[in-house]
């Protein structure tokens, strides 16, 4: 008998027709002969509504709380869940993070798996029960409830099936699988049948929202082949696996764009040796994630640096906390930043073997009339912060310059 896990994002359980549907499926997994483990996340739209009631409460909530309000949203869902597989005539119980045996470190909204006992999983299937696992949560080891930052069911579900040692592993979501760009800024974007860990996770931490990057480095780490799949139908997905030689052939496998960026820069900053370091020591040490990093000579002729970098929505405040006290201390002139900008990122294994992907990716943004701010390489991905007005222009415009339109 064969285990598989699968996961059903906020949109496949996004309302009472779409759960009792996804427990048919479900349902049908295990009349096949397989035992099946089901991580859900919050029903859509529950996150954000819970995330805005919190703020009206109070303008920065504490993050301990907030991982104790946000972890319902997932649990209502695990619940809806289990009811409907018993309206189907089968066994199904119902867990949260912590009941799953999810261990945690202890940076509350970003958490990280230290650990995964999943003994009480592990149980329950050998009673013949389906299994539904809370996505998004864990526990401490001092019992403080945890979240994994967005998209963290995606994360629960590959450890799941890394610890379960599963024979299968599934994402269903509201997309076919994994696109070139996104379907609704690129309408003629083509599904992808495979695509390797290296570009996905480049993807995903460009913008892409099929997958939480963190989820894709954990099945790296442990070779956890999975596939991306619609809730919605039948069609094969998207296999999500380590590169093989063929991948190379293809150049540029996708295009990403983030719209969740804030550029910040802080202004004359004196030119000594390790006032980077305190800045972004600072960041780091308040969990806040950096992308982009552009040090340039100030224009106004002293023995200053502007330093600009990019960062997601979700720290500005913090960000800003975080700065106000270091641009202080080590003498610094003004801090800014723009909300309206946007991330634009090629993505391909082909690029290691393939010259020229930057030059045709800039003259495509210049025949489209977009001004590039930053711009950011790694060995497969060329990233460029531009205008968030000119964000979807952009991506169709570098998506038909690389001939990945259907």
């Amino acid at each position: 008998m064969s285990l598989i896990v699968q996961k059903y994002g906020g949109t496949s359980v996004g309302n009472a027709e779409r759960i009792r549907s996804v427990a048919k499926r479900i349902k049908k997994a295990q009349d096949d002969g397989h035992q099946v483990v089901v991580v859900v996340s919050a029903m859509s739209g529950v996150t954000d509504d819970l995330i805005k009631l919190a703020r009206e409460i109070h303008p920065t909530p504490d993050e301990r709380e907030m991982d104790m309000l946000l972890a319902t949203g997932e649990q209502t869902t695990v619940a809806l869940t289990a009811m409907a597989l018993h309206a189907l005539g089968a066994k199904a119980s119902s867990l949260t993070g912590a009941q799953a045996g999810i261990v945690t470190d202890h940076v509350h909204t970003k958490a990280k798996i230290s650990d995964l006992r999943p003994k009480r999983v592990q149980e329950l299937l050998k009673q013949g029960h389906i299994v539904i696992v809370a996505g998004f949560q864990g526990v401490t080891e001092d019992n403080r409830i945890t979240t994994l930052g967005r998209g963290g069911s995606d994360l629960t579900a590959i450890a799941l099936a890394a610890a379960l040692k599963a024979d299968v592993c599934q994402i269903f979501t509201d997309v076919d699988g994994v696109y070139t760009a996104d379907p609704r800024a690129v309408p003629d974007a083509r599904k992808l049948p495979e695509i390797s860990y290296d570009e996905l996770l480049e993807m995903a931490g460009a913008g892409s929202k099929v997958m939480q990057a963190r989820s894709v480095e954990f099945a790296k780490k442990f070779n956890i082949v999975f596939e991306v799949r619609s809730s919605m139908n039948d069609n094969p997905g998207t296999l999500v696996k380590k590169e093989s030689k063929d991948m190379e052939n293809v150049v540029i496998r996708g295009v990403s764009l983030d719209k969740n960026q804030v550029k910040f820069t802080i202004e004359r900053v004196p030119d000594r040796p390790g006032l980077a370091a305190k800045i972004f020591n600072a960041l780091a040490e308040g969990n806040i994630n950096v992308d982009m990093i552009v040090q340039n000579a100030s224009s106004s002729g002293e023995k200053t640096t502007d330093v600009s970098f990019t960062i997601t929505k979700d720290d500005l405040a913090k960000t800003r906390k975080i700065l106000d006290p270091i641009a202080q201390e080590i003498k610094a002139g003004a801090i800014t930043h723009r909300e309206n900008a946007a991330k634009l990122s090629v993505v391909g294994i082909g690029m290691k073997s393939h010259s020229g992907v930057a030059a045709n990716m800039f003259d495509a943004l210049g025949q489209a009339e977009v001004n590039i701010q930053m711009i950011s390489t790694s060995e497969i991905k060329i990233s460029v912060l531009i205008d968030l007005k000119d964000a979807e222009k952009a991506t169709r415009a570098v998506h038909e310059r690389f001939g990945l339109s259907k």
